[in-house]
């Protein structure tokens, strides 16, 4: 052990010259006193404080030198995830994986010129777990730093592996830590540095319930690794065979993000499964295909309507609600200076509690108002806190009388998609005809599919009868989705926005800032307009009706998680009454696909519309069983939630070769192709031995150390005090 200074030299000459300056005061001050004998002591604390700040300065360490006894060792780290499983490594009798390029290598024992001075271990990292709802992934940092801890004299570590890391932190972290131990790393990038090529069915989302006939858009992804223009189809099949398809033109080495219409033909649980056909010059037929489950339900929504004129708008899109099976209609129509009108489905006044209004998944306001006798400022809350709290959704269908610009004064200012131009209350005619225009994402929003091809689809919306009266609208309002566009008219602001929705709290609101939807029934009768209306309802109500039964709902999002997402949890609890529960508690317990239980604890939201919230984490994929309880008025819930797995140990991915030649080179080692990893094994069998550790201790920066000053200081301050010098 020895004894060595830090510090630059600078410092330490400084600390000389500090330390010799105050030697001399203290001599100085030593001859002036009077009573030398107690400045004599108090002189010597001083300069003996002042060299021992003086060392400190200088940094003083003791240095330990520990030499090598065991033998040095070389970690091989081979990776055995299911990103190895790519076809892509050219072998003289053909194209074999990179796993079975590694399982040859590893039977020819490529490591034994090594062993003449070193141990060699072979450790296999990233094995896919036991558990089939476990995450799957590639950890190459962890893998590095597990090494280096498990290894206690490492010389070398050979990483054999595609570089394809999705998860943890980045290699490069675990690189500078082997650097600082003077511990090189070398990499062998096993695979080609293209993607193989290949047609892969990336990704498959669809709701996590739907309705019996309903038509649902199932969205996808196709990602083509092929030198050439794919024209092929993507086929749904369930338990009855094929039941949708779709055709998609896949452009050379690009992608396509779509959707297709499917029709559950059976009530229950469903899965179903979305294929590709395999192509000619495909390298992996395995990632054609796609399954998802779906719960399929026979519900009827429950619609409100309420109007003030019975316009046509108001008369045809309560014949296409009344026809639809799955909708139970409520209409309340105003008529100036008459009152409320009557007949078959219609209320005499608008529901004016919660318990009267919490039923309803979707409101239509058409050209009503506030006051007047048409809606009141309570109304106006009530219809808010629906939205918002109750996941409901709300329609504003704007007429001539301009009776939506009063709602701007209430409480349903903040829920309007759009920003209505105050000058024009009564809105905009025209003597010709106009169109509604889908922007880029009205041609893909499941709203506005009258045609499974998108480009069908557009051109059967310019084929749609216009109209000649719309609401006069400025602009969007941050937060909205603009579906369709006034084919005329324009503003500073572009376009003017007429078919717009909005998310408010768990609900959806709407906008359709024209009264001539009747006008598409022309040449084909109720095949688009009753499609639309009834598309409308169920994407406003979906998010309801997730899990329910008597007096308490549950509803949560993401509504098709994945392993590793946050859910969030919304439940909505009535008493025996019907009425919304103004306090808790309500409790709830999820249990994980391995039988895991965590208990929830349900916090009530503002605003007496009984609705309570919580959340957890799915750790794993699988299915979660979710239980919610409200014990004072014996409500009970169980519901299941399904857990996909993230899909990130991908085949046919090229090797991430620029991450390991950097690891290599941050390290000091090297990275060679596979067909040099003879020449690698020579280039480490060169290495140096392992050089003696040295331990050092830092005296100037241990407790101890300062202690001792303090202490002293403490004895210097009590002496002056003593010699009355203070």
């Amino acid at each position: 052990m020895s004894l060595s200074l830090a510090a630059p030299v600078s410092v330490i000459i400084f600390a000389i010259l500090a330390w010799a300056a105050a030697g001399w005061l203290s001599f100085a001050n030593w001859r002036r006193a009077s009573n030398r004998r107690i400045a004599f002591r108090l002189e010597a604390l001083r300069f003996l404080l002042i060299t021992i700040l003086a060392a400190t300065l200088l940094r003083p360490e003791y240095v330990q030198t520990l030499e090598r006894t065991a033998a040095p060792e070389i970690a091989i780290l081979t990776d055995a995830s299911d990103s190895m499983k790519t076809r892509d490594v050219s072998l003289t009798n053909g194209i074999v994986s990179r796993q079975a390029w590694l399982a040859r290598q590893l039977g020819r024992q490529f490591w034994q010129p090594l062993l003449a001075k070193a141990k060699v271990s072979i450790e296999p990292f990233a094995a896919p777990a036991t558990n089939q709802n476990a995450i799957n992934g590639t950890d190459l940092n962890l893998a590095l730093e597990n090494a280096l801890h498990r290894y206690k004299n490492l010389k070398a570590v050979l990483l054999l592996t595609d570089g394809d890391w999705n998860m943890g932190h980045s290699p490069l972290g675990a690189a500078t830590q082997y650097r600082e131990q003077n511990i090189p790393i070398f990499a062998v990038p096993v695979g080609r540095e293209t993607p193989v090529p290949d047609l892969v069915l990336e990704s498959v989302s669809a709701p996590s319930y739907g309705l019996l006939g309903e038509e649902i858009a199932v969205a996808f992804k196709v990602v083509s690794h092929l030198p050439r223009e794919v024209k092929t189809t993507v086929t749904i099949l369930d338990n009855f065979g094929e039941s949708a398809k779709k055709d998609i033109t896949i452009p050379a080495q690009g992608e396509v993000e779509d959707s297709v219409l499917w029709s559950p033909r059976q009530a229950g649980n469903v899965t179903s499964t979305v294929k590709l056909p395999v192509e000619r010059d495909e390298a992996i037929a395995e990632n054609n295909e796609r399954s998802f489950q779906m719960a399929v339900r026979v519900e009827k929504l429950k619609v409100l309507v309420v109007d003030s004129l019975p316009r046509w708008e108001y008369r045809y899109l309560r014949n296409a609600l009344a026809r639809d099976p799955g909708v139970d209609l409520h209409c309340l129509l105003w008529l100036p200076g008459l009152g409320a009108g009557g007949g078959l489905d219609y209320i005499s006044q608008f529901p004016d509690t919660k318990e009267a209004l919490a039923p309803y998944d979707v409101v239509f306001l058409g050209d009503i108002g506030l006051g007047e006798g048409e809606l009141t400022e309570k109304d106006t809350e009530l219809l808010k806190g629906l939205v918002e709290q109750q996941g409901s959704g709300l329609v504003f269908v704007p007429g001539r009388r301009g009776r939506e610009a009063t709602l701007l004064k209430s409480a349903l200012k903040d829920l309007f998609p759009v920003e209505l131009d105050s000058s024009k209350p009564g809105g905009v005619g025209l003597e010709n005809e106009s169109q509604l225009m889908l922007t880029s994402t009205g041609k893909r929003h499941w709203l506005t599919r009258f045609d499974s091809d998108e480009d069908r689809n557009d051109e059967l919306w310019k084929q749609l009868p216009g109209f000649y009266w719309s609401a006069s609208v400025e602009k969007s309002r941050p937060g909205s989705e603009v579906l369709a566009v006034h084919g005329s008219l324009r503003n500073q602001w572009g376009r003017m926005p007429l078919l717009v929705t909005r998310p408010a709290g768990t609900g959806k609101v709407l906008f359709l800032g024209t009264d001539s939807a009747w006008r598409w029934r022309r040449g084909v009768e109720d095949k688009f307009h009753y499609r639309f209306w009834g598309q409308v309802v169920r994407w406003m109500a979906h998010q309801r009706h997730l899990s329910e039964k008597d007096g308490i709902r549950l509803s949560y999002s993401p509504e098709s998680p994945q392993a590793g997402d946050t859910v969030f949890l919304q439940s909505t609890v009535l008493d025996q009454s019907g009425f919304p529960v103004d306090k808790g508690p309500v409790t709830g317990k999820v249990t994980s696909p391995s039988g895991r239980t965590e208990r929830l604890d349900f916090t009530q939201i503002e605003g007496g519309w009984g609705v309570f919230k919580s959340s957890f984490t799915a750790q794993e994929a699988g299915r979660y069983k979710l239980e919610a309880d409200s014990e004072p008025y014996n409500r009970h819930l169980t519901t299941d939630i399904e857990v996909s797995r993230p899909w990130i140990e991908k085949e046919g991915q090229p090797v991430n070769a620029q991450i390991l030649a950097e690891v290599a080179t941050l390290t000091r080692g090297a990275s060679f192709p596979m067909a040099d990893l003879d020449k690698i094994v020579g280039q480490i069998a060169l290495l140096p031995e392992p050089k003696p550790v040295e331990r050092r201790i830092r005296v100037w920066s241990d407790p101890k150390w300062g202690g001792a000053i303090l202490l002293l200081l403490t004895l210097y301050w009590v002496g002056r005090k003593w010699a009355g010098l203070v």
